[in-house]
């Protein structure tokens, strides 16, 4: 079976490098040149855990290829994935102009039978726009007899885990509405049920709904216990104690339950936009994903706050490390990310901004940033003569540091946990102020 991925981001790289694993014929294909000619030498433009040795090894066995010309594989293709960016919009709708780019290349070159798969998160309805859209080409071109199918085959993958979770995923959707393309996916993921995951087909409208719904559920539940542990610190609480109680209940369960400095990243921002705008093309207020998002977006300024609140709002030319810059670990990716709201509020008061990332601070400063912030060479450089040490993102790395050297090189010793990664007796007992979340 040969296959193409359009597409060379998180999704579309993973994907292609993952399924040339496991014996297919696959085609990663960009309008990058620069990032194609870069894949083609092993050099891998993203940061996540694994993936550079499969992209290696795979393309020096022949199985991983890369072009920036689609219409030049297409027709010896099996299958197409349509695996581009479906950023927001300023309405918050998905933009879906490097979806419909693609699907007019295919419909424009199409010669022979091919299945068309949605990759990318798209709104509920995508896929069958795509085929309206090639269908009708296909038709001016005279070709009236040339059949394809479409599917939707949604991605579930966490960032810094990706590689793991396409390996080995909980479950993977696909949405179909013929015999044969449903033959077709089975055929292309059988190697990976020796794993004993499952493989759900279904419609292709629920296929796309339960991408965004499986996000919403997840972004809610990191809104909720944001919400809780606010009120947790006001009452006297300890969120730490009150989700260990909740997560032993079997119809709650333990994962997504901690509280923090807010999500930021690829999916869950503009997927909760995208799907509270699509509520409202229909007439329906999506009043509870409005909420989750409010509580987010809040969520975000509680560093400075925290930070600003220590010093009675006298902050103009303290200093401040800022340990972690992606929105998560193991990761670059800096897509709203709460250490932006974070900086850019410090500079607005004109606080000074040391920062360390193990992985981001190439992107933070080709992309976000520029040269308004010092960029450490680690953890320590980054707190030297510094007033606090902020963490936004919980790298294992910022885990267990040397407070003694950090005593000696800090000017004033306020340490705010964005993530609850420390023991407040233990950081306090080591001379250190200590303020985390939720408690």
């Amino acid at each position: 079976m040969k296959i193409a991925v359009v597409g060379t981001g998180y999704v579309g790289l993973v994907s292609g490098a993952c399924f040339s694993e496991m014996g297919t014929d696959v085609t990663c294909v960009d309008i990058d040149i620069d990032k194609i000619e870069k894949l083609k030498k092993g050099i891998v433009p993203i940061y996540e855990p694994g993936l550079k040795s499969i992209v290696q090894r795979n393309h020096e066995a022949d199985r991983l290829h890369f072009t920036t010309d689609l219409a030049s594989v297409l027709n010896d293709m099996n299958i197409v994935f349509i695996a581009v960016g479906t950023p927001s919009d300023e309405d918050g709708n998905a933009n879906l102009s490097y979806v419909k780019t693609v699907a007019k290349t295919i419909a424009d070159n199409l010669t022979n039978p091919i299945l068309v798969v949605t990759k990318s998160t798209v709104p509920v309805g995508t896929s069958y726009m795509i085929k309206d859209l090639i269908r009708k080409r296909l038709d001016e071109r005279g070709l009236t007899d040339l059949q394809f199918d479409v599917a939707s085959n949604p991605e579930f993958l966490k960032e810094g885990a990706a590689v793991e979770d396409f390996m080995s995923p909980d479950r993977v959707v696909v949405g179909v509405e013929s015999e044969q393309a449903e033959e077709l996916m089975t055929r292309l993921y059988r190697p990976f049920l020796l794993n004993n995951f499952r493989v759900i087909f279904m419609d292709i409208l629920s296929s796309e709904m339960t991408k965004y719904a499986s996000n919403a559920m997840l972004a809610t539940r990191i809104s909720f216990m944001n919400d809780i542990a606010n009120l947790c610190e006001l009452l006297g609480a300890d969120v730490n104690m009150v989700r260990r109680g909740m997560g032993t209940d079997s119809r709650i369960g333990k994962n997504f339950l901690y509280p923090g400095c807010g999500y930021g990243g690829s999916c869950f921002p503009k997927d909760i936009r995208a799907i509270i705008k699509m509520g409202e093309d229909v007439g329906y207020e999506m009043n509870v994903l409005k909420s989750v998002e409010n509580v987010n977006n809040k969520q975000k300024t509680i560093l400075f706050y925290k930070f600003n609140k220590y010093f009675d709002g006298d902050i103009k030319g303290k200093t401040v490390a800022v340990w972690g810059l992606s929105f998560k670990p193991e990761t670059d990716d800096m897509r709203d990310a709460p250490s932006l709201t974070l900086i850019s509020s410090l500079q607005e008061a004109g606080v000074n901004v040391r920062a360390y990332d193990p992985a981001a601070m190439k992107e933070a400063k080709e992309k976000y940033l520029g040269d308004s912030i010092y960029y450490a060479t680690d953890i320590y450089d980054a707190a030297n003569n510094a007033d606090a040490i902020i963490v936004p993102t919980e790298w294992k790395e910022f885990r267990m540091p040397n407070w003694d050297v950090l005593h000696k090189i800090m000017n004033n010793f306020l340490i705010v946990d964005g993530r609850n990664i420390y023991n407040s007796e233990e950081v306090n007992s080591n001379g250190f102020d200590y303020r985390g979340v939720g408690k």
